[in-house]
């Protein structure tokens, strides 16, 4: 009797494990829904709608400060592109502004939404197709990445976006597609 309830216990466990820990690292890509141009992770993480994290301002309509957010089905303020001439990811929806560095390259930098400078250092950043990292262009140990937690944010989620060490960290956090553009 001692030795069913042992082999039960064990295949009870062995499912539990099994449909309640992943097994992989990550979520999966998301079910994008955002029309292009938008630059978009290419992991999901934790989004509960599987709309993916795109670079968003921050509130509602135009904000000078940048994060990331569910991927909107509609676009709007998600929807940005890649202009690898000018090396800077421009605002599809707001004219003539570029995600900014707030402050000189760190691990835990900040972006804001400013007027786009064909000259400022703080609005280049050099896209790696084959690593999907973007690292701005003073700093090539640095990526653009998001937060390791998420928060609500209305009906949608949100996370930091920041610099972060490309090698300390997952790839799931720095890795971003992009979908349409202008080049």
């Amino acid at each position: 009797m001692k030795r069913i309830f042992a082999k039960n216990l064990f295949c009870l466990a062995a499912f539990l494990l099994l449909t309640l820990v992943p097994l992989s690292a990550h979520a999966g890509p998301p079910e994008l829904q955002t029309p292009a141009p938008v630059i978009y992770l290419a992991d999901n993480l934790d989004e509960q709608e599987k709309l993916g994290w795109c670079i968003d301002t921050v509130g509602r309509g135009f904000g000078d400060r940048l994060h990331a957010h569910s991927c909107k089905p509609f676009g709007g303020d998600v929807q940005f592109y890649y202009n690898k001439i000018s090396r800077q990811i421009i605002s599809a929806t707001f004219d003539g502004k570029c995600a900014t560095l707030l402050a000189s390259p760190a691990a835990g930098g900040k972006f804001g939404l400013l007027d786009c400078s064909a000259t400022s250092a703080m609005q280049k950043f050099d896209y790696n197709k084959q690593s999907s990292e973007f690292r701005p262009g003073d700093n090539g140990a640095l990526c653009l990445a998001v937060g390791s937690s998420s928060r609500s944010a209305g009906p949608f989620m949100s996370r930091n976006l920041e610099l972060a060490t490309c090698s300390s960290t997952a790839a799931k956090f720095k890795q971003w597609r992009i979908k349409g553009g202008k080049n």
